[in-house]
């Protein structure tokens, strides 16, 4: 039995102290076209777009009441009625008011034309003539203000039949029939709501969009709402705006986003909960890569690094590509890919006193570009590489290369009007490594349409192509230290079982 057990315990040992094939550093992916559909999904509840309070002008007790909730109304529909006895007396007051005033004013008139005559005559005083007129005016005043009153007195009797504003859906009702309520003109508390109506032709959803998604929603982008009272059926509307300030919510940041919807039939009532899904952006049949693939030019160096590669190197092949496609001189705008891994070469410096000559540039391909005089080829290596790896440029710099690619694209007949180049949303630049000739060579890609698992590739590589999925410089670093306390630890083996064989084979 002891045997037993001691075979078995070297035979662990043995197994624990075989050096561990060492893991691959990437995964190899071929570059295929797949379907790439994009949404963010946000929750929200239903909201009419325009809500009305109704209320009354008139006060009083509500002698009837025309609608319910949920009522369809027309404009200028009746509502309710409000108690018009007080109303009804005003309007007969200023009716008889008016009718003295007609009668005043007649009664002026022809006084007025009796002491014109008398006057004339000089058979009255100036002063009797004057307060003739006086009279004759006044009285035209008070028909003026009875005429006034009389209307008011009307407007008020017709405002005991409170009536539609607009077309629309009793959604609430605050009132009962025998209320009495007060009038918004008189009460400084702002009057009765007797109902709340609302336009539910075209209803609206506030959906909390997160941050990380919002920068990808733009006005007029399709949307599609499903609610619980129809989960079987979608709503279509379209993104209204993005408002501008941000919610946050358990340290989640979140934007309002307005969606329209038309609902014809008003199925969809105020308060309904629904979840929203915002169509960003679909692809058919693009070609693809996986996210883990890209790099930025910020850790395009550490990626190097865990493939054996030398970043400089790596930097040199990108800026001999980028001016090999002609691209832009700003960062991470290359589109075109790396060569199949030639350095950028440059041209021995002149000699001393040769102050004539100018250095030279050799690209992958074997063209030449002549430096401006005075500039060395490691002011505009240095120049490549500061830029390649995020670094600012001075306008000075900047100048450098632009000339530079100018003088590089004249030979190829570059003077011809160019063709505007369209910005197309979700466009970005990174780089991959990708398989040329067996070997990992550095590429910049153009990028589209993502759905965090793959991107869309609009440059930079084709259906041949097999990119590389690294790992993070950080994750390689940390195996490798663990790996290295381990051994230090165990000496390559268990210690336990060490200790065990070494006690078994001491004599007695």
């Amino acid at each position: 039995m002891k045997r037993h057990l001691l075979t078995l315990a070297l035979a662990g040992a043995f197994a624990a102290c075989k050096k561990a094939e060492p893991a691959p550093l990437y995964e190899k992916i071929a570059v295929e076209r797949r379907d790439i559909v994009v949404s963010a999904s946000a929750a929200g509840s239903i909201q009419p777009i325009l809500t009305v309070d109704v209320k009354s002008k008139a006060s009083g007790e509500i002698i009837e009441m025309r609608v319910q909730t949920g009522d369809e109304v027309r404009p200028g529909q009746l509502l309710a009625k409000i108690d018009p006895r007080i109303p009804q007396a005003n309007l007969e007051q200023a009716q008889a008011g008016l009718e003295v005033a007609d009668a005043q004013l007649a009664n002026a008139k022809a006084q007025l034309a009796r002491s014109d005559t008398l006057f004339k005559a000089q058979a009255i005083t100036e002063t009797d003539y004057e307060a003739a007129k006086l009279a004759y005016a006044q009285a035209n005043a008070q028909l003026v203000n009875a005429r006034t009153n009389l209307q008011t007195a009307k407007d008020a009797m017709e405002d005991t039949q409170v009536r539609a504003p607009l077309k629309g859906t009793i959604i609430q009702k605050n009132v009962e029939l025998g209320t009495v309520i007060s009038s918004p003109t008189k009460d400084v508390g702002g009057g009765t709501v007797l109902l709340r109506m609302a336009n539910l032709d075209t209803v609206q959803v506030s959906a909390l969009v997160d941050e990380t998604d919002v920068g990808k929603v733009q006005p007029g982008i399709p949307v599609t709402i499903t609610v619980d009272a129809y989960p079987t059926r979608q709503f279509d509307g379209q993104v209204l705006k993005i408002e501008p300030q941000a919610q946050v919510n358990q340290n989640v940041t979140m934007f309002p986003v307005l969606v329209n919807i038309l609902n014809p039939g008003h199925l969809l009532k105020p308060g309904m909960n629904t979840e929203v899904e915002i169509h960003i952006g679909q692809r058919q049949g693009v070609l693809a890569i996986p996210n883990a693939a890209l790099r930025t030019q910020r850790d395009v160096a550490s990626a190097a690094q865990v493939l054996g590669l030398d970043p400089e190197q790596v930097q040199q092949q990108l800026a001999a590509a980028q001016m090999g496609g002609g691209g832009r001189p700003s960062r991470g705008d290359s589109t075109a890919p790396a060569g199949d891994g030639t350095k950028l070469h440059a041209a021995e410096a002149p000699k001393p006193g040769a102050r004539d000559s100018a250095a030279t540039f050799t690209t992958p391909s074997g063209r030449k570009i002549t430096l401006p005089q005075g500039v060395t080829p490691e002011q505009v290596r240095a120049a490549f590489q500061k830029r390649m790896s995020g670094g600012e440029l001075t306008p000075a710099e900047q100048a450098l290369l632009a000339q530079l690619r100018s003088q590089f694209q004249r030979p190829e007949g570059a003077g011809g009007a160019r063709g505007a180049v369209r910005s197309r949303a979700f466009e970005s630049n990174y780089i991959v490594f990708a398989l040329r000739g067996g070997n990992p060579v550095p590429v910049a890609i153009r990028t589209g349409l993502t759905d965090q698992d793959y991107i869309e590739v609009t440059a930079g590589l084709n259906e041949q192509d097999t990119v590389l999925v690294l790992p993070s410089a950080s994750l390689v670093q940390a195996q490798q230290d663990m790996r290295r306390r381990f051994q230090n630890v165990t000496g390559g083996g268990l210690p336990g079982l060490r200790q065990q064989s070494q006690s078994t084979t001491t004599p007695r």
